[in-house]
């Protein structure tokens, strides 16, 4: 009598509460740590003596005095924070090609998506600055200085690296990797649109509350076109471009109109 056939077991994939567990951990290495800092950081200064309109944040600081340390200071901030991101290549990344494809990353058209993204720049930054200039009249903004370094030989490659990696973390997480967990939950379209919205919103309310509604919109569009398209980079591409010039901008901007940034004229 023959020996009876071991068959290969079929891995069913991870449970919903594993993808829960996974999703949260995810998120408490980033992007939602740095939400619930948001959060208490709102709550302090609304509860402060001064005003809202009146005081300043600096998306970009100096880590130390010493421009040599500050500069590793720069590398490694940056350098830790793009980990959740290799994180969810890890657990989204399949054995056969495209490996990405679940982020929405599949190898081609790259100069098309380059493109779009560029376009996107438009629809989202011109608007944004418009609803900036209008929180600041408004007292729902903080003052916001982009580029908080001195002038060093390595400042602006620091600035344009910090704008990718402000790209990379956050669309890679917010777009990529919760939209196919949260399919793979049973989620709809629009409840991911909105949730990753309100997510991607949430970590930008130390600005403001004004910042909590421009990001909010933005994750919409976002969010909306990325269901449609499937395709990541785009989004990687413009978000790159907005902060880059915000960062790399900013001494021109706060020159130009020193009260929006809470600056002496």
């Amino acid at each position: 009598m023959p020996a009876a056939r071991i068959l290969p077991s079929v891995d069913p994939g991870p449970g919903r509460t594993r993808l829960w567990w996974e999703i949260g951990i995810v998120l408490a290495l980033g992007l939602g740590q740095s939400a619930i800092y948001s959060i208490v950081q709102l709550a302090y200064r609304l509860t402060d003596s001064t005003p809202l309109a009146d005081q300043t944040t600096t998306l970009n600081p100096s880590r130390s005095d010493r421009e040599a340390f500050d500069l590793i200071y720069q590398l490694l901030s940056i350098g830790f924070a793009i980990v959740p991101v290799l994180l969810v290549c890890f657990l989204l990344w399949r054995s056969q090609r495209p490996h990405l494809q679940a982020l929405g990353l599949d190898g081609r058209r790259y100069g098309r998506d380059t493109g779009w993204g560029a376009l996107l720049v438009l629809a989202i930054g011109i608007p944004g600055i418009g609803l900036y200039l209008l929180g600041r009249a408004r007292g729902l903004f903080v003052a916001v200085d982009p580029g908080g370094l001195a002038a060093h030989w390595w400042t602006v490659p620091i600035l344009l690296l910090s704008a990718a990696r402000a790209s990379i973390q956050e669309e890679f997480v917010v777009l990529g990797y919760l939209f196919a967990r949260l399919r793979q939950l049973g989620w709809g379209t629009w409840p991911i649109i909105v949730a990753t919205s309100a997510l991607r919103a949430s970590y930008h309310l130390y600005q403001g509350p004004g910042a909590f509604i421009g990001n909010f919109a933005m994750g919409m569009l976002f969010g909306w076109l990325f269901a449609r398209t499937g395709r990541l980079m785009p989004f990687l591409v413009a978000h790159f471009l907005i902060d880059a010039a915000a960062f790399v901008g900013y001494p021109w901007a706060a020159a130009m109109w020193p009260a929006l940034f809470g600056l002496p004229g």
